[in-house]
């Protein structure tokens, strides 16, 4: 499951001489820093990484008001950053990645560098993060006093040489069948429908798809660190933007100067990603249940019922009443779920999700209408919801060898739906056209510490859904050093945005200070959601 996706739903180099000719070169332009070895074992893309890198901080960025059409007015400005597709060819096909930023907000002697972006996804646009400073956003006010914020559409996302997989109208188009299967002709139709996404991902973006790895996106960040003219990167990352983070960590530990991951993925290598999708439907569950009995406790506001039980019971008369008369024609059980899994994503949905819960029972289906059910107007809308889909399954499909056998899949997720039905089956669909994947599968890289890593700031919530606390835990333990923030009793996805002094004020000290506490910290929860 795509860990922000919000109502959407992964060649050799020639001869010897060749690479000799391409380390030769790499050495004369720039020589790397401690640590700026590519550390997985792929010499070739670590040349090339460096070759990049050498290219960009000679390029530098030609930064411009953005694109009319961005929606990122001044003083945000926009530019490109020039990387190869395919690292262990540096000098072969290159593809143009969006970036934007806006300047510190104190003064010259304050700067302190940049701060990157990624929101996670994998799919996630980071193009917004400067509107944290346009907006004044008191969070981060501090902050942006001494960094330039700066963001970027990673690759095949957005304006970075965008993919696809399927004609993005017919991606949104609605009511899909319902992901919980009642019997194996379910099963079976939704394997097809798995077989044909993958299909079509290699039919309309061939070229990229053997690409759209993590270890090549930590490549372009290091691209964007030299383009930008910073010898070490300042880096925040969300949920999987905490694996982007990992894996930049570990190839170019050298090249880091400070660095906040949020809700984190466990980096596990037998955790990429077959796993923490299982893993993410028993999390999503549990925090499904703390939504509901939020809603229950406020039964005053939003009328149904005062027991978990209660208000789950409305949830199944729903469901099963728009599976056999899809609501408006276009809101059936799929459309539901995705609608109503922003609850346990994300705080700031509950007061909004249980508000339109609470109208259709009220008597007015027209709210869940308007949230759940495509726009086929919104041409612009559709078109990044599918890219980001395509973005989502590419990278997690190539990061890693799947299982390819529908024996286990079947086992696993008939197991786990169970007991966790919320979410299981829905997951399960959006993953499985990694088991029929039309290019090449990776080894996930091994997350770990070596020389020159600085302390990283590690922060999550103990009920998180989307990336279930053990993986802050695991990265933890591989990152020698780094210092673990947990907001204990709280599940929102993405902590450091939130209002919490005892976080905020620590998240400040660490960027702007450099500061540490001496030992792991355990927060109280953010304010809950009030009706």
């Amino acid at each position: 499951m795509r860990d922000n996706r919000g109502k959407s739903r992964l060649p050799a180099l020639g001869s010897a001489a060749a690479l000799v000719t391409a380390t030769l070169i790499a050495g004369a332009v720039s020589a790397p820093a401690a640590g700026a070895t590519d550390r997985s074992g792929h010499d070739r893309e670590a040349v090339g990484a460096r070759i990049a890198a050498a290219r960009a901080a000679q390029a530098g960025i030609d930064w411009q008001d953005c694109p009319a059409d961005w929606g990122l007015a001044k003083p945000i400005q926009c530019g490109w950053v020039s990387v190869p597709l395919d690292y262990a060819h540096p000098y072969g096909k290159q593809i143009k990645l969006a970036v934007d930023h806006i300047g510190n907000t104190g003064t010259p002697g304050e700067r302190q560098g940049a701060l990157v972006y990624n929101p996670g996804g994998p799919g996630g646009s980071g193009l917004r993060f400067p509107t944290r400073v346009v907006n004044k956003n008191p969070v981060w006010a501090n902050v942006a006093k001494a960094y330039d914020f700066v963001g970027f559409d990673p690759r095949g996302v957005g304006h970075s040489a965008p993919i696809s997989c399927v004609d993005p109208q017919e991606f949104v188009k609605a009511p899909k069948a319902d992901p919980v299967p009642d019997s194996e002709a379910d099963k079976l139709a939704q394997r097809k429908l798995a077989r044909e996404y993958a299909e079509g991902c290699g039919e309309r973006s061939a070229a990229m798809l053997p690409q759209m790895t993590t270890p090549n996106t930590a490549r372009d960040l290091d691209v964007i660190r030299a383009a930008l003219g910073e010898r070490k990167l300042n880096y925040l990352g969300v949920s999987y933007g905490t694996y982007l983070g990992a894996v930049y960590g570990t190839l170019f530990p050298g090249h880091l100067r400070r660095m906040i991951v949020d809700s984190v993925v466990n980096p596990a290598r037998d955790n990429i990603w077959y796993e923490a999708n299982l893993g993410q439907d028993i999390a999503f569950e549990g925090r499904w249940k703390d939504w509901e009995d939020w809603v229950a406790a406020n039964d005053a506001a939003f009328h149904l019922g005062t027991t978990r039980d209660a208000v789950q019971a409305k949830w199944l008369q729903l469901r099963a009443t728009a599976k056999k008369n899809p609501i408006g024609g276009v809101v059936g059980p799929a459309e539901l779920i995705a609608f109503f899994q922003s609850a346990p994503y994300y705080d700031s949905s509950w007061v909004p999700v249980a508000t339109v819960f609470s109208k259709v029972y009220a008597g007015d289906t027209q709210a869940l209408v308007d949230a759940a059910a495509p726009d086929l107007s919104d041409t612009a809308g559709n078109i990044a919801s599918e890219n980001s889909n395509a973005v989502y399954t590419a990278v997690e499909c190539a990061d890693a060898k799947w299982p390819t056998s529908w024996r286990k899949w079947d086992r696993d997720n008939t197991r786990l739906n169970a007991q966790y039905p919320f979410m299981t089956w829905a997951n399960a669909w959006m993953n499985l056209p990694c088991a029929t994947w039309p290019a090449k599968q990776h080894n996930p890289v091994e997350v770990r510490t070596h020389h020159g890593l600085p302390q990283v700031l590690i922060v999550q919530s103990t009920r998180d859904a989307a990336t279930p606390y053990e993986g802050a835990v695991e990265l933890h333990k591989r990152f020698a050093g780094s210092r673990l923030i947990t907001e204990k009793d709280a599940g929102s996805h993405g902590v450091t945005g939130l209002v919490n002094p005892c976080i905020n004020q620590r998240v400040d000290a660490y960027l702007i200070d450099g500061k540490l506490d001496a030992a792991d910290v355990t927060c109280t929860p953010h304010a809950t959601p009030k009706p």
